[in-house]
């Protein structure tokens, strides 16, 4: 995990160098949310990885260290609406657009995790695959991704209490499955991925 990517893009003469990740593609309730993170080159941050990789509570402290230290940051997010007007892969790219449009400094390069482009305005954009355990911009984005979703699907478990999204926080367990089967969706399920699971109603 280095700053290679970030400063390959500064030697082509880029300026504000963004990382770019999702968290929330495959759960079958919620929102997609995507992170743009700044960071200032060189930045140490210690036990930065892949969100996935590290535990819930140290996602947590490294959220706040991100906040604290980026040169910008902003979290965008896709409804489960929009998710099923114009697909998951859509609505992701969708969030992305809208993480980028909130940073307050204006990138001019975006690194991004996976290997399809969002297609942003006026920034160049670089794809990495498994790009949130190459690229500290990138991780940075994956922690602020996936804790800020994580915040919402613990908000919702007390809202919808009958789901126990707090144990699942949306994914398709075997528990979150014996949930929808008892109670059926509730107002934050993404209906376009229940097709298989209710059939075509």
């Amino acid at each position: 995990m280095d700053y290679l990517y970030e400063e390959n893009a500064l030697k082509a003469g880029y300026k504000n160098i963004c990382g770019i990740d999702e968290a929330g593609r495959g759960p079958l309730a919620g929102p997609v949310y995507a992170a743009a993170v700044i960071l200032p080159l060189g930045l140490e941050i210690d036990g930065l990885n892949d969100s996935k990789k590290i535990s819930e509570k140290k996602r947590e402290q490294l959220f706040d260290v991100i906040c604290e230290k980026a040169v910008a940051y902003s979290i965008g997010i896709a409804t489960e609406k929009e998710i099923d007007e114009i697909n998951i892969l859509n609505a992701t790219f969708l969030a992305m657009h809208r993480a980028v449009e909130g940073l307050n400094v204006k990138p001019d390069y975006a690194l991004i995790d996976g290997n399809q482009y969002p297609k942003i305005p006026m920034v160049m954009e670089e794809t990495v695959v498994k790009g949130d355990a190459k690229s500290m911009s990138i991780a940075a984005a994956s922690i602020l991704a996936k804790v800020s979703r994580d915040r919402f699907m613990l908000q919702k478990a007390k809202e919808y209490p009958q789901y126990q999204f707090e144990k699942h926080k949306g994914y398709g367990t075997k528990l979150h499955y014996e949930m929808l089967t008892e109670f059926g969706p509730s107002p934050i399920h993404r209906l376009s991925f229940l097709k298989k699971f209710y059939g075509e109603k």
